[in-house]
């Protein structure tokens, strides 16, 4: 059965308790009481969380002569799993996962388009980022100083590589790429070219739908954004 992850959320400490108490590995004997105890809450709470889990399969329940077992299922375990690589990744990562900026959408100088179309960046665009570009970006002057500074300091994490190249004309320069999520609910990347008309207070961003049409914003719009580094 598939939980929001509100009710995951809620579960996951009634399932982590459990699993200290043994019953990852193996069938516990535990009352309702014990267990209300060990978790702060109270015994009808407790009783209730069991159902739940029992319910959407991550706990087995047995009633026997010596008591009610309790033992996590595979699909119990796999909660807690995500949560351990999740946290895992979160600590050991010399730097954030993600970034949070804001900034106020502005006409650009409409140069965008034309680098954006070259071949030689479509094609890395589509295996790296997995989308092929709405020939042009949308640019965002940053909101404040702060907006900046992290900014500045996305320079210095993981980033997705597109390589330069050269046409018979000229040669265009690498470009660096990170994921980012606008709004919450456009998906796209944010763009930093080794040469760029632009200084740090400004942020280019792609995707593969024309964003002022998809997310209905127009100049002197803020925009929320959360830009995902490389682990």
């Amino acid at each position: 059965m598939r939980l929001n992850p509100t009710s995951s959320w809620r579960l996951l400490p009634m399932l982590f308790t459990l699993a200290q108490m043994g019953a990852y590995h193996k069938a516990i004997k535990i009352s309702t009481k014990h267990l209300a105890e060990k978790s702060d809450i109270s015994q009808q709470t407790a009783s209730r969380h069991l159902i739940e889990l029992s319910r959407i399969g991550w706990i087995k329940r047995s009633v026997t002569p010596r008591g009610c077992l309790i033992k996590l299922t595979e699909s119990g375990k796999q909660p807690l799993k995500d949560l351990y690589s999740k946290m895992k990744v979160l600590i050991e990562t010399a730097h954030p996962l993600s970034v949070m900026i804001e900034g106020i959408v502005f006409s650009g100088l409409g140069e965008g388009a034309y680098y954006v179309k070259q071949e030689g960046y479509q094609k890395q665009f589509i295996e790296k980022l997995g989308f092929r570009p709405f020939p042009g970006t949308l640019n965002v002057n940053l909101a404040s100083e702060h907006d900046a500074e992290t900014r500045r300091e996305l320079e210095n994490y993981p980033a997705i590589e597109i390589a330069g190249f050269e046409t018979e004309s000229r040669t265009f320069g690498p470009v660096k790429c990170y994921p980012i999520l606008i709004n919450n609910k456009a998906k796209g990347a944010v763009i930093f070219a080794l040469r760029s008309h632009y200084d740090v207070s400004v942020l280019e961003i792609i995707a593969h739908q024309h964003l002022r049409t998809h997310l209905r914003i127009k100049d002197n719009d803020k925009l929320h954004l959360e830009i995902f580094t490389m682990p």
